[in-house]
């Protein structure tokens, strides 16, 4: 019996070592896939950062993606016709104002510094709705605001059919940013530093393939990885 046991020892060492030998192939397979897998979701979180930067810097109080921008055709100030849908294939910042309102009237300047920008770069618009009682009121004001002519279209609209009938704003200025395909992607309350760098980085966010998945609602995280930047965002 001890003679049996003697002779079947090697062959036991050698079935075990076939054994693990077997192993080692699936086991560098499974540690090179969770490698990748690591290295692919580390890749896809960093795009996420670049791409909600200017969501998280700039804050608007709705980004999302679920909603299309209504159409809407206005008179302009030198007597043409505005139409939204004229504008798919570009990134649109849609601002609405009225010359009663001081904000408005305050951050004229830098719309039309903006609007500058996207005539420079040619990915993005800046269009503008007016809803005073008349043209002259509206050219008058920014004739005194801008010393000349706006570098944006005015499309005029002072009974709100479209500020307030289509879009339901009340409260100016009040500022929206379409994509190319003319979904909703940002809309903005109130004065904004519209000179910021992080605003033709937020054109390029909302152009980009990738978009940034964080959705907010009255500033407030309400889908989408919120803790990019939660420093920011009250979820």
């Amino acid at each position: 019996m001890d003679l049996m046991l003697t002779c079947a020892m090697p062959r036991l060492r050698a079935r075990r070592r076939s054994v693990k030998s077997s192993w080692l192939p699936v086991l560098f397979v499974i540690g090179a896939a969770l490698a990748v897998h690591s290295f692919v979701r580390m890749g896809m979180t960093a795009e996420q950062q670049r791409v909600c930067t200017p969501v998280c810097h700039l804050l608007p109080e709705y980004a999302a993606r679920n909603r299309q921008a209504p159409d809407f055709q206005l008179p302009t100030l030198d007597g043409k016709i505005l139409r939204l849908s004229d504008y798919r294939g570009k990134v649109v910042i849609l601002n609405f104002w009225t010359r009663t309102c001081p904000p408005c009237r305050q951050e004229m300047p830098d719309l039309a510094e903006l609007a500058h920008t996207g005539q420079e770069r040619g990915d993005f618009v800046v269009l503008t709705v007016n809803t005073d009682d008349s043209a002259e009121s509206a050219n008058e004001i920014l004739q005194a605001l801008l010393g000349g002519p706006a570098p944006f279209p005015v499309a005029l609209d002072p009974d709100r059919e479209v500020v307030t009938g289509k879009y339901g704003t009340r409260l100016l200025p009040e500022t929206w940013f379409i994509d190319k395909k003319g979904v909703i992607r940002a809309r903005f309350d109130g004065m904004r530093k519209w000179t910021d760098p992080m605003v033709t980085d937020l054109v390029e966010s909302i152009g980009g393939a990738q978009p940034c998945r964080i959705e907010l609602l009255n500033r407030k995280a309400v889908a989408g990885p919120a803790w990019i930047c939660s420093s920011q965002i009250e979820g």
